[in-house]
């Protein structure tokens, strides 16, 4: 009974590993694409101009090498980010700013006119 117990455990430990390194992975090529946009476009702006350059050097097409290459360091660096975060323990629930992955609304402020303190209820 102890035994399967514990295998419980661990296969419910390393779900939960899993489910989070995915939400990680989700949640930083997310990041990546929305808020990195102006590093993206730095990073496509070199990746011409290395190719332009490449293709004058190597006789197999640049233009692959280069493309290649840098998905392989985007795809790379987010799951380096999101493995490292997982590993950590850091759960993306621990994480404040990401409510808006969990559905969690933000409470919002309600408004006090000048005359509401004489003929409003304050709660």
């Amino acid at each position: 009974m102890v035994s399967a117990q514990s295998s419980n455990l661990g296969k419910t430990y390393s779900l939960l590993m899993i489910k989070s390194f995915l939400i990680w992975t989700f949640t930083l090529a997310v990041c990546l694409l929305v808020v990195g946009f102006p590093l993206v476009v730095l990073m496509a702006t070199v990746g011409c101009l290395l190719s332009i350059v490449l293709q004058s050097v190597m006789p197999v097409s640049a233009v692959l090498l280069v493309a290649g290459a840098l998905i392989m360091f985007n795809v790379m660096a987010v799951v380096l980010a999101a493995g490292v975060l997982t590993f950590k323990g850091i759960h993306p629930s621990e994480v404040k700013w990401l409510s808006w992955l969990h559905g969690e609304a933000d409470q919002m402020q309600t408004t006090v006119y000048a005359a509401c303190p004489l003929t409003c209820e304050i709660k």
